[in-house]
């Protein structure tokens, strides 16, 4: 039974990666190989072996000896608890993303867009690499590319020159949210699940993370494609909201303010980002009505509030297959993690190369195993690779190994449009090719994802 679920697994991986060619959306497989990995589970439960507790992080004692109704309690108990830490995550995601929806209804975006006045395309390609990486520490990389690449498309005209400043926007925003708690869902898992914090996480990864994104944007200043001068877009007409600037600066500072919420209250950071998005919504309802037209009273008072709140309207916009996929693929790996078949794995690598011995965790062996993960990262999705190495390693909070972990499944992605969220957003939105990234991108992305690496491997030996 062990091995059927395996291979469902990894039929459901390959669906996954195969998105494009099969024409069939990710989240489907995802969602399906959960709900048959799980229902295999429930039918066989009597005929496994092992069962681990994720509670306690150790395999339960004598489960083979328990009774049909105890194993069915104990997989019942599992599976909540799962569904809980996963809840964590894709509340917070949730309430993040709608964040950001509520400052895009304000139009509170074109404040950046107001500022790019200049037509040289090396200037915009380092103003975009930058605002890409600071953005994406603050709102995730997924939703930084997707209103980073929605304000170059007002700007620039050419989508032959706009997909190279794409490809470089994945790798500033990948290397972005590497060193922010709330920058990568990655790094999301690590932090909700206390095995990195705020401070060491910034301390530890912010240098490799500013290399991996001006290495290769320096090299690519250098290219023919970021050489002259742009044609700019005209400007449009329409008006700008006189809250704009006060929704972007609110929305922002709200959801920077949640790693500080948990620091103090000690609650899961779902929480802190309730309470940010219900702040946000609180002077969003104030600003809407302040613009009330009276020509919407003789409507009705819900349909006038519902045509013009911008809760409403953000949360319909906010991407909900991603957080399907999420789901689907974070409660696949927990029933993988559930047999004991990553505890198992991990076993084997404690016996044969050491990995999780004595030996400290910033090893030859355990980096290249690191490394492996974040260029496997580019290949499957990082977000299953993490989840796989939080059932895997037992090190304890801060470990040297957890930021590692953190930095190459953040920044490995980039070397493949199709390895992170931000890669397969900017390739839906721009209609990029997977091999033209291949060949004129993802070279880039593996010498600034090198660059990165090599200066964590320094910076771990100074503090």
């Amino acid at each position: 039974m062990e091995t059927i679920i395996v291979l469902v697994f990894v039929f459901g991986y390959l669906a996954i990666t195969l998105e494009h060619s099969i024409k069939i959306d990710k989240l489907i497989p995802a969602l399906v190989m959960m709900a048959i990995s799980w229902a295999l589970i429930s039918l066989g439960i009597d005929a496994f072996p092992n069962w681990f507790d994720s509670a306690k992080h150790a395999l339960v004692d004598n489960f083979g000896g328990l009774g049909h109704e105890e194993k069915m309690h104990l997989m019942e108990e599992t599976l909540l608890h799962h569904l809980g830490k996963t809840a964590e995550i894709l509340v917070f995601l949730l309430g993040a993303m709608t964040i950001v929806e509520i400052i895009d209804y304000f139009d509170g975006f074109s404040t950046i867009k107001a500022a790019v006045k200049f037509r040289s395309r090396k200037k915009i390609l380092w103003l975009f690499s930058i605002l890409a990486f600071i953005l994406s520490a603050i709102i995730d990389n997924l939703t930084a590319t997707i209103v980073l690449i929605s304000i170059l498309q007002k700007i620039v005209k050419d989508r032959d020159v706009r997909i190279w400043y794409a490809g470089l926007i994945i790798i500033a925003a990948n290397a972005g949210g590497a060193w922010s708690p709330i920058g990568d869902v990655t790094t999301t898992m690590l932090w909700i699940g206390n095995k990195v914090s705020t401070g060491n996480l910034f301390l530890y990864l912010f240098i490799p993370s500013v290399l991996c994104m001006v290495v290769p944007t320096i090299i690519a200043s250098f290219l023919k494609p970021f050489k002259g001068d742009l044609e700019l877009q005209e400007e449009d007409d329409k008006p700008r909201s006189r809250f704009s600037s006060t929704m972007l600066f609110l929305g922002l500072g709200a959801i920077v303010s949640v790693p500080f919420f948990k620091v103090v209250t000690h609650l899961p950071p779902y929480v802190g980002m309730m309470l940010a998005l219900g702040i946000v919504a609180i002077f969003a309802e104030i600003y809407t009505n302040s613009r009330f037209e009276m020509s919407q009273v003789g409507q009705g008072e819900s349909v006038a509030h519902e045509h013009h709140s911008p809760v409403h309207r953000s949360l319909s916009r906010i991407e909900m297959p991603s957080i399907l996929f999420f789901l689907g693929i974070l409660m696949a790996v927990a029933a993988l993690e559930s047999l004991g078949i990553l505890f198992g794995f991990a076993d084997s690598l404690k016996e044969n190369i050491g990995l999780l011995g004595t030996e400290p965790s910033g090893t030859l062996v355990s980096d290249l195993v690191v490394l492996l993960l974040g260029v496997g990262s580019a290949v499957i999705d990082n977000v299953p690779l993490v989840a796989a190495s939080l059932g895997m390693f037992t090190e304890a909070l801060d470990d040297q190994l957890w930021h590692f972990i953190a930095y190459s499944a953040g920044t490995g992605g980039s070397m493949l449009i199709i390895g992170s969220a931000a890669g397969v957003v900017a390739m839906g939105m721009e209609k990029i090719d997977f091999f033209w990234y291949l060949k004129k991108i993802s070279w880039l992305a593996l010498i600034g994802f090198i660059a990165g690496a090599a200066a964590f491997m320094v910076t771990r030996t100074l503090f």
